[in-house]
């Protein structure tokens, strides 16, 4: 079978669906809802999922519990004093970030960068693609310090288009709006996008309807968003990230397939973390499974789907590895989910980070 080309991936949005602003409240975002069995597309809200009759009791529902940091900043360029906006990918090692960097000017290796509170930057060396590993000096930790000094990470489409339109690229209500309800795990530096659309009012009806729900942990950073730039999809280089899955988690997923429960995940960030798993999950169950990840799925490199039963989630970039994720799911394909897409955006659906969602059963 030839390996699908990134074309393939492609389509064409219309500016005004990319969705500037979250919606409120949050499960009032609309929801596509595509049956894989029988072709059929409905049009509702993600506060309808209770009365959709497609939960039952007995069912499980997986949610990722990641954080996302304020890791956007902002800082000086001491010799210049030319101003720079970063963003916070990791510590690879005690004292060092990995970090995007904007700059109107060259950067060079040893050139310092000054943050508020007497912190500064020292630049080691450039690892491409803007990113640089730098050196941390300042009084507080790192949380600590972009808790101070940080903002929400929007995507720079979302500011991008927010300039556009004269109105504030990051707002303080940005950082809320840019986690979910259920977030208690800091360490993403972009949001698991499907989770932003719960409330705690709708999570509770689901409780109430038998619907059991558990968490898992993925990290996600800017590789999860990176476009594919190679020809032929499989053939792209995949990023890591961080996964944890606690032991009652496992427990759950097996107790689900023993009582022939459907599992129904939140996000292509949850279904990387549970597809990750050993395919032996019982020497798991008391331990839990904690790994980095690299896995990619695509509809041609043989991977099959054990533990997503239906996927719910946001409408994604072109020639992502998400649109990839999903086309592999049985029965969707990528034919049939550019289809979904020219529907939603007929229908005038919102797209991307802080746009509408679909549920695919």
């Amino acid at each position: 079978m030839p390996s699908m080309r990134v074309e393939a991936l492609d389509y064409d949005l219309p500016p005004t669906l990319i969705a500037t602003t979250a919606a409120t409240p949050r499960d009032s975002a609309r929801l596509m809802v595509a049956n894989r069995e029988t072709g059929r597309v409905e049009h509702h809200h993600v506060r309808d999922l209770p009365s959709l009759g497609v939960f039952k009791q007995g069912d499980l529902l997986l949610v990722n519990r990641s954080k996302v940091l304020p890791a956007y900043y902002q800082g000086t360029r001491t010799n210049t004093g030319g101003r720079i906006s970063g963003l916070y990918l990791g510590s690879p090692k005690d004292n060092h970030w990995l970090t995007l960097i904007e700059s109107r000017g060259n950067l060079q290796p040893g050139e310092q960068i000054t943050l508020e509170t007497g912190a500064d930057l020292t630049l080691i060396e450039s690892v491409g693609r803007g990113e640089w590993l730098v050196e941390y000096v300042g009084p507080d930790d790192t949380l600590t310090l972009l808790s101070r000094i940080g903002q929400a990470p929007l995507p720079p489409y979302i500011r991008k288009a927010r300039k556009a339109h004269d109105q504030p690229e990051i707002t303080p209500e940005d950082m809320a709006r840019y986690n979910t309800v259920y977030a208690d795990q800091a360490g993403s530096v972009a949001a698991p996008t499907a989770g932003l659309h719960f409330t705690p009012e709708l999570l509770a009806t689901l409780d109430n309807m038998g619907v059991a729900r558990e968490e898992v942990t993925l990290h996600v950073g800017m590789g999860t968003f990176a476009p594919i730039r190679v020809d032929e999809v499989n053939d792209h280089s995949i990023h890591q990230e961080f996964i944890s899955v606690p032991a009652k988690t496992i427990r759950a997923i097996q107790k689900t397939r023993t009582h022939t429960g459907r599992i129904t995940t939140v996000g292509t960030t949850t279904v990387r973390a549970i597809e990750s798993l050993p395919a032996e999950l019982d020497g798991h169950a008391d331990s839990g499974f904690v790994t980095d990840t690299r896995l990619f799925i695509t509809p041609d490199n043989g991977f099959e789907y054990r533990f997503t039963d239906r996927l719910m989630t946001n409408f994604h970039l072109p020639r992502s590895t998400l649109l990839a994720m999903v086309a592999a799911l049985p029965g969707v394909g990528i034919d049939r989910l550019m289809d979904w897409y020219r529907q939603a955006i007929a229908q005038g659906y919102r797209f991307y980070s802080f746009g509408d969602a679909m549920l695919i059963v």
